[in-house]
């Protein structure tokens, strides 16, 4: 029986909102156990943040201002992160930021063969993206109302969108290519390992659970189904 991975949630309140803890901890009860939850910030004054701390059971951890124009709170983070990849027993560790001061710690948790997931807003900066395993936006996490079925529920992107999203579509092709038999078919589920490779981007940010289901959205694949039953895809023959 596979042992449930250990996450450690690192918060820096100061470039996220609060409303996105919802689907933040709904995605991670997907990886693991969030054993660790620790929030960044400076709580004197109002924070929005003090109002979601308990119902989570998040650790504030008080950061002040000691130099004007300097981050404490990314310093003090990136301390802590270090200190807990020597001293605990670590799986996952969830960065909550949409800050690219982030990058080099990220690079160093991969190096270090643990799994990094980024969350952020889309304004979140490339190089902290990449840096990620996966990358989830929260633009659009919110406070789950009593009609809400999902709090992380995020509209899914239409063919021509996902079409235009040159990055996705260029990740599709070079996996496909990677992935196939002499045939020009490819095993969807080496498909998604190898998009996860290439890119940060989690399908999720553009409503689709599995990388499959964003393939066969684009319907700009060919899709088919092997000699066991298993799904593959494949660049259409022009």
């Amino acid at each position: 029986m596979d042992t449930e991975k250990k996450i450690a949630l690192i918060i820096d309140c100061d470039n996220a909102k609060a409303d996105a803890i919802y689907g933040i901890m709904e995605e991670l009860s997907k990886f693991g156990e969030t054993s660790i939850r620790r929030a960044y910030g400076n709580w004197k004054g109002n924070n929005p943040w003090e109002e979601v701390l308990h119902p989570f059971a998040i650790q504030p951890i008080q950061q002040f201002p000691y130099t004007k124009g300097k981050n404490a709170t990314d310093l003090a983070m990136t301390i802590d992160v270090m200190e807990l990849l020597f001293t605990e027993s670590i799986d996952i560790f969830a960065i909550v930021s949409s800050d690219s001061d982030f990058t080099p710690l990220a690079m160093k948790l991969r190096a270090k063969s643990k799994q990094v997931i980024g969350f952020g807003e889309e304004k979140t900066p490339q190089p902290f993206i990449d840096s990620c395993n996966s990358f989830i936006y929260i633009d659009k996490f919110k406070k789950p109302t009593e009609t809400d079925e999902a709090t992380s529920n995020i509209e899914k992107w239409d063919r021509n969108k996902l079409r235009g999203h040159t990055k996705i579509m260029n990740a599709i092709r070079k996996a496909i290519n990677e992935e196939a038999e002499d045939d020009g078919w490819a095993l969807a589920s080496k498909i998604s390992q190898q998009i996860n490779h290439l890119i940060s981007l989690s399908p999720k940010n553009f409503g689709y659970a599995k990388w499959p289901s964003l393939i066969r959205a684009t319907e700009y694949f060919e899709e088919g189904k092997n000699s066991k039953g298993q799904p593959v895809f494949r660049i259409k023959k022009k």
